[in-house]
């Protein structure tokens, strides 16, 4: 649609500075109160069969009755719009539906506001102090326990039926326990999976008191009743009873034991001056050729280490099931699963939204804003690199399971 410039000209005619055009009493606001009004006229007309000042159909017996005055809520700031209404009250129209209070995306800025960490108190603030609304705490509850059901929905999709690696971890989130009512450090899992054509897709998230394999478990069998059949890699920290809980729904999984977990926790057990050369035989141990190389590192660095810092050797050894199935996998694998990296950059974007808050009242108002977070890290799109070159390993090392 092209508005000429007569139009342009007339309606300007009388603007001379900028709250005359943009105030709250200015040409923009007005004439988005008049067009819909108009539009509310015409919405009528179509209900009623008659034009405005026309004469009903001889045995019609609902015709026009005024208007009601309405105040909606919008990017301007309080909007009166008159609202026409017939008689038998049968006029429902479309473009104001009958209880609606806000207009212009005023739900997605307050759902964006709460995405971004704001607190209630917050975002009312922010609403009046920007576009002058004064809006109640029950109204911005009622607009974000609307996610509720789209985190239902997203929780229950159906998944893809094989993702070549899926990376699990779990952060913690102070949330108020509905028993106890005290604030408790609750585990969030999450699990992140790469997909046949190289994309990461977050495939849930589950809150519970602590991280456990018990719960683990719940997790795995949750991704497999949603239609997961086949995990080729999936990459966890040094939890125990982990792998057992993997296996337990997918038994042909290979468990890979995250590299840099090993490395952050072997560095707690030595001090600052020695971090730089610690770290630096490690790199000797996951660097390593195969897992033979590897063992003769692991051996190295005992004793060349093992004397002042004898926890890390040991520490190693134990998850070493857990660790020599990275030597079998050529470098465009290992380079994608030599750590949770994938995830933690999800959790960071989890945490920076979450920072915000002192805690979260219920389970229910962190799933809300971690899934908010979440969207937002998805739509960003994240892809792995150089996937191609790990998708070619992945259909020789597994001809039948990643092909199929």
């Amino acid at each position: 649609m092209t508005i000429s410039k007569e139009l342009l000209d007339e309606l300007l005619s009388g603007v001379e500075r900028p709250e005359d055009l943009l105030g709250d009493k200015g040409l923009m606001k007005e004439l988005k109160v008049r067009l819909m009004e108009r539009m509310l006229g015409a919405e009528l007309t179509e209900h009623l069969g008659y034009e405005p000042h026309g004469e009903p159909a001889a045995q019609q017996a609902n015709r026009r009755n005024g208007s009601t005055r309405k105040v909606l809520k919008g990017n301007d700031g309080a909007v009166p719009i008159d609202i026409p209404r017939d008689r038998d009250g049968s006029f429902e129209p479309e473009l104001i539906q009958k209880g609606q209070t806000r207009i212009d995306g005023m739900d997605d800025k307050i759902i964006g506001l709460y995405a971004a960490g704001l607190s209630t108190r917050d975002i009312r603030a922010h609403l009046e102090e920007v576009y002058g609304l004064k809006v109640s705490a029950d109204l911005v509850s009622r607009v974000t326990d609307a996610v509720l059901e789209e985190v239902s929905d997203w929780q229950n999709r159906a998944l893809e039926p094989m993702y070549p690696i899926v990376f699990l971890d779990a952060l913690r989130v102070k949330i108020r326990d509905a028993e106890s009512r005290q604030v408790k450090n609750k585990a969030v899992y999450v699990a992140l999976g790469v997909t046949p054509e190289g994309e990461r897709e977050v495939l849930g998230l589950w809150i519970a008191g602590n991280e456990g394999a018990k719960f683990w478990l719940s997790v795995m069998n949750n991704l497999r009743n949603r239609g997961v059949e086949d995990i080729l890699i999936a990459v966890v920290d040094g939890l125990k009873g982990f792998s057992d809980a993997i296996n337990a729904a997918f038994p042909e999984a290979t468990v890979q034991t995250c590299i840099v977990h090993l490395v952050r926790h072997s560095l707690n057990f030595c001090g600052w001056k020695d971090r730089k050369a610690v770290a630096k035989d490690l790199r000797r141990i996951y660097q390593a050729v195969d897992d033979k190389e590897a063992a003769k590192a692991l051996d190295d660095f005992e004793a060349e280490w093992g004397q002042k810092y004898p926890s890390i050797a040991p520490s190693w050894r134990r998850a070493w099931q857990e660790v020599i199935p990275f030597f079998a996998f050529p470098p465009a694998v290992r380079k994608i699963i030599y750590t949770t990296n994938a995830i933690e950059s999800l959790n960071r974007v989890i945490r920076k939204t979450t920072k915000t808050r002192g805690s979260f009242p219920t389970d229910d108002a962190a799933s809300k804003l971690i899934y908010l977070a979440i969207r937002s890290f998805e739509k960003a799109g994240h892809c792995v690199r150089e996937w191609v070159a790990a998708r070619n390993q992945f259909a020789i090392l597994y001809p039948e399971r990643f092909n199929k």
